[in-house]
């Protein structure tokens, strides 16, 4: 018999600012570091307002974990200490492994909505100090699949036996992009070792056998299960499911700088005070 996975527990998502003054919306952050293992940040973007985030994110260094970016709609530049440039548009993704260090810029271009995430996927011990890594995600090579209820982007992991775009070298992340037509129910079966969350992006849905709506820009951490079931309102539902093996380790965290210990995290900004960051 199947376990249901039930809502643990609800971030909902407040509008603050980031970079050189763009506006997002912060739904998961480092008071979050322990429950939403081995993710550490989700920000959001949602705006049709380009005034909102054209500031952008100048030059900035990340060591001892990874960003994934995905865009629904937008375009965003991306340049970055190995010399890798492009820009990540609509359906488009980025897989970048900071490691022992890398130093990129992020700089949003005016579009007709950004709508999409960045997320912080910690990095285990071991490989904190692995050499950086740029991956590029086109959305042509993001797998579709298109149900008679729902319709489902594999960015990262599986579903029904089909991989998707991106594997992840040192953290297996599942990646979802799920949209259910509206009063439809999406039934996925689960491994129970995997933390899993979902992140609403638009519409409304409720978490079976649970009766509780649940609304766009909030991130619901889910009870472990073997099954997830998800009935959309009347509007439909998009929503990313995210998740992975915990890695139960210690987080030392500061700024764009995730290491185990306050050492790590201060021998970091040392070695950017003294520009002995980069390692390759």
């Amino acid at each position: 018999m199947s376990t249901d996975r039930t809502v643990k527990k609800v971030n909902t998502g407040y509008r603050t600012t980031d970079g050189a003054g763009v506006s997002l919306v912060r739904v998961i952050g480092n008071e979050d570091v322990h429950d939403y293992d081995p993710f550490l940040m989700l920000d959001a973007f949602d705006s049709i307002h380009p005034q909102d985030y054209t500031k952008g994110f100048p030059w900035h260094p990340h060591r001892g974990m990874e960003t994934i970016t995905y865009l629904i709609s937008g375009d965003i530049e991306h340049g970055d200490s190995l010399g890798n440039t492009g820009s990540i548009k609509d359906g488009d993704a980025q897989w970048m492994t900071a490691g022992s260090g890398i130093i990129h810029q992020e700089m949003p271009k005016a579009s007709k909505r950004m709508l999409g995430v960045q997320l912080w996927l910690n990095l285990p011990a071991k490989y904190k100090m692995t050499a950086p890594k740029y991956g590029p995600i086109s959305h042509d090579d993001i797998p579709v699949i298109l149900e008679d209820n729902a319709t489902v982007r594999i960015i990262s992991g599986s579903y029904k036996d089909k991989n998707g775009a991106y594997e992840g070298e040192h953290v297996k992340a599942k990646f979802l992009d799920v949209e259910i037509k509206p009063d439809e129910t999406w039934t996925v079966n689960t491994d129970p070792e995997d933390n899993l969350f979902l992140y609403l992006v638009e519409g409304d849905a409720h978490i079976l056998p649970e009766v509780p709506y649940h609304y766009a820009h909030e991130a619901l951490l889910l009870n472990t299960g073997d099954q997830l079931r998800v009935q959309a309102g009347s509007n439909g539902v998009r929503f990313f499911l995210l998740g992975g093996k915990r890695l139960n380790e210690p987080v030392s965290w500061g700024g764009p700088i995730v290491m185990n210990t306050r050492s790590e995290l201060q021998q970091a900004f040392d070695e950017l005070n003294n520009d002995t960051f980069l390692k390759e």
